[in-house]
């Protein structure tokens, strides 16, 4: 049975952040996740999870200059030790809140940016994340997204990815084998499409999945993708992880989830 886990960056926008986890938990969630969990102290938040027995499926490294528009700096040839800086202000609220997954943003690329150097600054950044949570059993991923939403991002596509992994790996990076994909479907139907194809290609080196309905990002119960059949293609192929509900609601939260009732810890109602 595929498991949910409500993103609160963009679900139970009805109430403030910190209340958003009682929310998802009497919604029938088992498990949350969002973008960024540091505005608040790491205890805070842990208490929230603990207090309505919620596990975390993910969260990003910071990213920049988030409100200036920036949208990670992996990417970004001279922001090494910035990144570096990140990782050491990830880590308490990775270990506070039990974290087994971090994204790593990789950031915009301008139009006239040496390729070459970015994806060298990425692969560095890449290794030294992975090399800094393995110690705390902690994986980094490596998310594409689409162009449309995000004008400029550096990975766009699943095979871009996975050469980057590889890369990676190839380094012989200590940290190597705690890297993997984090296949977001609304952001591979479109870019890419063939999205059954594409998880069965990939599944090995799938770490965390997110959906969300398209081309709206709205609930996943309409629009061009049939999220019924890939439910339960996720299934047969024995993923196990968590599948990251990334959507806006069309109205309140609670009177969108019908679709996913049959997948949640009670019947949303």
């Amino acid at each position: 049975m595929p498991k949910l886990a409500a993103n609160l960056t963009m679900m139970f926008n009805e109430v403030p952040f910190l209340e958003r986890f009682a929310a998802a938990a009497d919604a029938g969630f088992g498990a949350v996740e969002f973008l960024f969990p540091y505005d608040h102290p790491p205890e805070d938040v842990a208490r929230r999870l603990r207090e309505n027995g919620l596990e975390l499926a993910l969260f990003n490294l910071p990213p920049g200059d988030w409100a200036g528009g920036e949208r990670g700096i992996a990417a970004l040839p001279g922001r090494e030790a910035e990144f570096d800086a990140n990782l050491e202000r990830a880590l308490p609220y990775a270990t506070a809140l039990g974290a087994r997954r971090l994204h790593m943003l990789a950031g915009l690329a301008p139009a006239d940016a040496d390729r070459a150097a970015a994806r060298a600054s990425y692969l560095r950044n890449l290794r030294a994340a992975a090399d800094f949570f393995a110690p705390h059993g902690i994986a980094i991923l490596v998310e594409p997204i689409n162009p449309r939403d995000m004008p400029g991002y550096f990975v766009n596509r699943q095979a871009e990815a996975i050469a980057l992994l590889d890369a990676a790996g190839a380094a012989g990076a200590a940290g190597a084998a705690n890297t993997a994909l984090q296949m977001d479907l609304y952001h591979c139907q479109i870019v890419e499409g063939d999205l059954a194809t594409k998880l069965r290609t990939h599944i090995a080196r799938i770490g965390h999945i997110q959906i969300a309905g398209v081309p709206a990002r709205h609930e996943p119960d309409g629009g061009e993708v049939n999220y019924r059949y890939l439910l339960e293609l996720i299934d047969e192929l024995g993923y196990d992880g968590w599948i990251g509900c990334e959507y806006r609601p069309r109205g309140a939260t609670r009177d969108g989830l019908a679709w996913a009732a049959p997948y949640l810890g009670h019947k949303a109602r």
